[in-house]
């Protein structure tokens, strides 16, 4: 499979002729829609009928960020803004059994509008575990302070799209949750002992299954004093890979926020030395995504590999 190792992001609700060449003759791995990109169901059909078609490739891989709550990118088709995770760890704590009933509701719902226009994977669950000190960007898209009620319910987050043929991307490995920053616009350096980052921040990653995983724009001072755990090996290799056991595509957060400070060309070829299988490009800027595909390479036989299972899953 001769696919670019990026992801990116397109400008608006229908593809610019630009994009449409590149999507057509480099060939990136997939790509991700935004609320940008969606005016109501039809148009977002049509613009990914002609994103598969300009690559010939009817399980292309489209991404979307449809967390519920402040990251809901469907609004203009259903109104998503108040089912944040928060939002249904809360129906959880309150009642058991009705929050099966809606979190199952809510999430076929999700579903069906996805698999209606050709979606084939949602960048979820966050399994960040809040603390006191989480910047407040992440309060509500977290589940819990408590790691195995993440792991729980991220689990069945996982199981429940999986079911109707979504795959997932749990975020943001290893842990965000302990950040007091905002990674959007400054790097996070967390300060925490190797015991408690294990204990309460890397269990959920640990303990669900997921075929894609992106990683946190955050500094872990225990493990690696310099780098991101984007642009880190020590991180990817020691605790992503072996600590926490993460077997799939990794995926790096968005190369263009602020969390990473070597400049466009410099933030993905760092993400891809330390380990990253995919980069991910998100403002649908033409002129950046021109200069990144002549510099990221075609994906390596283990991603080419894993992406044919995902096609597998897809059926």
């Amino acid at each position: 499979m001769q696919r670019k190792a990026v992801i990116f992001g397109i400008k608006g609700a229908k593809l610019t002729t630009e994009e449409r060449d590149l999507i057509k003759n480099e060939k990136p791995w997939g790509v991700i829609l935004f609320s940008r990109n969606i005016k109501d169901l039809n148009q977002l059909r049509h613009l990914i009928t002609e994103i598969k078609y300009n690559i010939n490739d009817k399980n292309f891989p489209i991404l979307i960020d449809q967390e519920g709550g402040s990251v809901s990118r469907l609004n203009t088709i259903i109104d998503f803004s108040i089912f944040s995770q928060k939002f249904f760890e809360k129906l959880y704590s309150r009642d058991k059994n009705i929050f099966y009933q809606y979190y199952k509701i809510y999430i076929e719902k999700v579903c069906d509008i996805l698999n209606r226009v050709g979606i084939n994977i949602n960048t979820v669950p966050v399994l960040d575990v809040r603390r006191k000190i989480s910047h407040r960007i992440m309060v509500d898209r977290c589940f819990s302070e408590n790691p195995n009620l993440v792991t729980k319910l991220g689990n069945l987050c996982i199981n429940l799209f999986e079911n109707k043929k979504i795959a997932t991307v749990i975020k943001h490995i290893p842990g965000h949750g302990v950040s007091k920053i905002d990674s959007h616009h400054k790097t996070p350096v967390v300060e925490m002992n190797r015991n408690e980052l294990i204990k309460k921040d890397f269990k959920p990653f640990k303990k669900c299954n997921s075929l894609f995983a992106m990683t946190a724009h955050v500094i872990y001072l225990i493990y690696d004093p310099i780098y991101t755990a984007t642009h880190s090996k020590i991180v990817i290799n020691e605790v992503i890979r072996k600590l926490i056991g993460f077997k799939g595509i990794l995926i790096s957060d968005d190369i263009s926020m602020k969390a990473l400070n070597y400049g466009l060309i410099n933030n993905a070829t760092r993400a891809l030395d330390a380990g990253c299988n995919l980069i991910l490009h998100c403002n649908g800027n033409i002129k950046e995504m021109k200069k990144l595909i002549k510099v990221v390479p075609i994906i390596d036989k283990f991603t080419q590999r894993k992406t044919s299972h995902f096609y597998k899953f897809l059926g």
